[in-house]
């Protein structure tokens, strides 16, 4: 029984595979039978396989006598990492030799499908305790955001998540957020606090002083309806700062 450490996944395949046969046309099944990205699959797991032979089951297949397995490797070199790839727009996808339209499609679908399932918490049990939770919440839905999202994760009485909403949508460098729509979806969910959030493209969750004001200004809109404003977390990359937490409001 073959034996992998994750460590290894995709090395064995990738040996047989140097650059320099890469440079050749060949198809998947001049591979032997066992070292086929889905029979690898099936017989190892997921996990096991390199992100170039993944990306070339999403693929499916090549261009004429070229291995999708070729395509992949234009992929990774191209964006250089699977961020870069799931960030890229279906147009940038296209710019690579191999990705039409619809391979393009197929890149998107599978990491939104991916994104979707990292999204999915059980809403009976989620409950808020920290800035670490409503980090784990929303960061997927942050993740490869080239410009600002705003959201509010909003609370029942006991800090359970009833749900969390996309308010507005900005330019890289700034939100607008009017506190009518943020307090609407409040009030229609029968919210009894709320816990805003947006993300910085740049990765950097410092605040800027409009981050500041505009917290306030929901802070005091939230004190006359009712409804608490309890924390102000900003989104970077792989990591975050609670305005609270920081005692900027």
């Amino acid at each position: 029984m073959e034996i992998m450490d994750k460590d290894s996944r995709g090395q064995k395949s990738l040996n047989i595979m140097s650059k320099e046969i890469l440079k050749t046309s060949f198809t998947v099944r001049d591979l032997p039978r066992n070292e086929r990205p889905r029979e690898r699959l099936q017989r190892l797991g997921a996990e096991y396989l390199s992100a170039q032979e993944l990306l070339a089951i999403v693929l499916g297949r090549g261009i004429s006598h070229e291995s999708v397995m070729i395509t992949s490797q234009r992929l990774l070199d191209k964006f250089e990492t699977i961020k870069g790839i799931a960030e890229a727009t279906t147009q940038e996808l296209c710019q690579v030799r191999g990705i039409g339209p619809a391979k393009a499609c197929q890149i998107k679908a599978a990491f939104e499908l991916g994104n979707r399932w990292s999204q999915k918490l059980d809403k009976e049990s989620a409950v808020i305790t920290s800035p670490e939770d409503v980090y784990k919440e929303l960061q997927c839905k942050a993740r490869a955001k080239k410009k600002e999202y705003f959201w509010a994760v909003l609370l029942d009485t006991r800090n359970k998540i009833i749900k969390s909403v996309e308010i507005s949508i900005g330019s890289l460098d700034t939100s607008i957020v009017h506190p009518r729509e943020l307090f609407k979806e409040a009030i229609s969910a029968s919210a009894s606090s709320i816990i805003v959030a947006h993300n910085h493209p740049s990765g950097n969750p410092q605040p800027s002083q409009d981050d500041i004001k505009l917290t306030k200004r929901l802070k005091e809109s939230g004190d006359i309806v009712g409804i608490e404003i309890v924390d102000h977390i900003i989104l970077g990359d792989e990591q975050f700062l609670s305005l609270k937490r920081e005692g900027l409001f």
